[in-house]
C-alpha cells in the first residue's frame, strides 16, 4: 500500500525534530560544566516528537500536549507492542517542566540524565522501527 507523500514528509519532519532534540541532549551533557537540566528537557521533547511522528505516520491526529501518557496511550491503541517503551517514556514527561523554572528542585544528577537519555533514544528507535520504510528519517531522498 502506497503512503501519502505528504504524510511521509510530515512524519520525517517530526523525526528530524526528535533527532535534533536527542543531539541537543547529548551536546548539553558534554559541555563543561554539563547542562543536565536542559538536557532532560530535550530528552522529554525527543520522546514526545518521536511518538507524535509515529502517530502521524499512522494518519492519527493528536491534540497539542506534552503529556507522554496521553500520546503514549494513542500509540498503544495502534501498536500494543510499544507498552515497554511507553512505560519508559512516561516518566520523561516531568522534564517538560521540572527543572525549567527558578525555585524548583536542585540540579539533576548525572545518572538521572543518563537514564533519561537512554529512554529517549529507546523511544525514538522503537518508533522509527515501526515506520514504513519510505517514511524513515534517514532515507537519502528525504526533503
Amino acid at each position: 500500500m502506497a503512503i501519502d507523500p505528504e504524510l511521509i514528509t510530515e512524519t520525517r519532519a517530526w523525526f528530524a525534530k526528535a533527532s535534533n532534540d536527542l543531539r541537543a541532549a547529548e551536546a548539553l551533557t558534554a559541555t563543561s560544566p554539563p547542562l543536565f537540566d536542559e538536557a532532560l528537557f530535550h530528552c522529554q521533547q525527543a520522546a514526545e516528537k518521536a511518538l507524535k511522528g509515529f502517530l502521524t505516520s499512522n494518519g492519527c491526529t493528536f491534540r497539542k500536549t506534552h503529556s507522554l501518557e496521553e500520546i503514549g496511550g494513542q500509540c498503544l491503541a495502534i501498536d500494543p507492542s510499544l507498552r515497554t517503551v511507553i512505560d519508559q517514556a512516561v516518566p520523561l514527561g516531568e522534564y517538560a517542566w521540572k527543572f525549567r523554572y527558578p525555585g524548583g528542585p536542585p540540579q539533576a544528577a548525572p545518572d538521572e540524565v543518563a537514564e533519561a537519555l537512554a529512554n529517549a533514544r529507546g523511544v525514538f528507535e522503537a518508533a522509527v522501527s515501526r515506520l514504513p520504510f519510505d517514511a524513515r528519517p534517514w532515507r537519502g531522498d528525504a526533503g
